[in-house]
């Protein structure tokens, strides 16, 4: 009886992610609505917490008021970064060739000399036809891809559907999240359901931490890169600043490709000292705001995914389920995570971990 129960828990796991990877496109928007409800969830509480004079606000006022507060924030960023960045895509793609020239003709023999190295020889004529062909192929392949989708009806249609299906979804996840919880809650077989709702709890931790907490701390931080990379000067500064923000989800990197990548384009644009050690003194600052201020205040003591997890649950997610995929990767990441946690303290308290070592046999 026990062997064809995980018999079938074992199939209907499968027929599930069989499923989903056959739905992988209707499913997407449902997914991208759930993560908005779950991110405006607390504040939807505690607005509903609030009273005016004896007036107490309503479930669906209060979602309203997110839902507003969530659409505002978006409009804005389409609205204001979108065209930025685009500047920034166009500025780069102009300077790519003759960036490219310094690097070859300036930079690179720069360095071989002050360090005493010896760099093999490049063929910059080579190195340069090849490098425009595969542009020319990128450039082909993209503009490919943009002909098919806008010839597509198909396609500019379910664009269409989503971007009128997700806020609906949304709004309606944020009014009933806490009736959906609760419903699954009551689901849970009673003899495994205190065990279940800490799981589930101490999951809900992990993604408040990381998706509340850590992708904040991120966004500021491209902020403070961006903004102090402007003020500098440097005509890349929303790219570069940015990057290296959302490269901060692994602890170094973004600092790291940051300060390279600004320390270049400042050397490039400028070929002077003072602004290259302006763009070091933006990190600096950066970096002392993050660790003094953004974390502790945004994610605190709260446990976290480890960056080298989140890596890999995105590239694997993407690569079984594509963009569905990436979605579910950090609520599956903070999953694991959490049920390996318990695992391991269910095996630090059996029997197994705690028996005594084998003796050797003296004979």
């Amino acid at each position: 009886m026990d062997e064809s129960r995980h018999w079938f828990i074992l199939a209907l796991i499968a027929g599930t992610g069989w499923l989903v990877y056959q739905l992988a496109p209707v499913i997407t928007p449902f997914v991208i609505s759930a993560g908005l409800a779950f991110l405006g969830d607390p504040l939807v509480d505690r607005l509903e917490k609030l009273k005016f004079f004896k007036w107490q606000l309503s479930r669906t006022f209060a979602v309203v008021v997110v839902f507003v507060l969530i659409s505002s924030v978006l409009v804005v960023v389409l609205l204001i970064f979108m065209p930025l960045l685009r500047d920034q895509v166009e500025r780069l793609v102009e300077k790519a060739p003759a960036l490219f020239e310094w690097f070859i003709g300036t930079a690179l023999p720069w360095v071989q000399a002050k360090l005493g190295l010896t760099i093999v020889e490049l063929d910059a004529e080579s190195l340069r036809e090849a490098l425009k062909s595969y542009w020319r192929e990128v450039s082909s392949a993209a503009m490919g891809v943009l002909g098919t989708v806008s010839r597509s009806g198909q396609a500019v249609l379910t664009w269409l559907m989503n971007l009128v299906l997700i806020p609906v979804v949304t709004f309606y996840l944020l009014r009933d999240w806490d009736k959906l919880v609760e419903g699954i809650r009551t689901l849970i077989p009673r003899h495994i359901e205190p065990t279940v709702s800490d799981l589930f709890g101490k999951i809900e931790d992990v993604l408040s931490a990381f998706i509340r907490g850590q992708l904040l701390v991120m966004i500021a931080l491209g902020m403070i890169y961006a903004s102090g990379l402007w003020l500098v000067g440097l005509d890349l500064a929303l790219i570069i600043g940015m990057g290296a923000g959302l490269l901060s989800i692994v602890p170094y990197l973004g600092t790291f490709v940051g300060v390279v990548a600004a320390v270049v384009a400042a050397v490039f644009q400028f070929q002077d000292t003072f602004h290259t050690v302006m763009v070091l003194a933006v990190f600096v600052a950066g970096q002392s705001l993050e660790s003094m201020v953004l974390t502790p205040k945004l994610v605190g003591d709260r446990i976290g995914l480890h960056p080298v997890a989140v890596i890999f649950a995105v590239l694997a997610g993407g690569q079984l389920f594509g963009f569905l995929g990436i979605l579910l990767a950090l609520p599956a990441a903070a999953a694991l995570n959490v049920l390996v946690g318990y695992l391991h303290d269910q095996y630090r308290q059996s029997d197994l971990y705690g028996k005594e070592p084998l003796t050797p046999d003296t004979r």
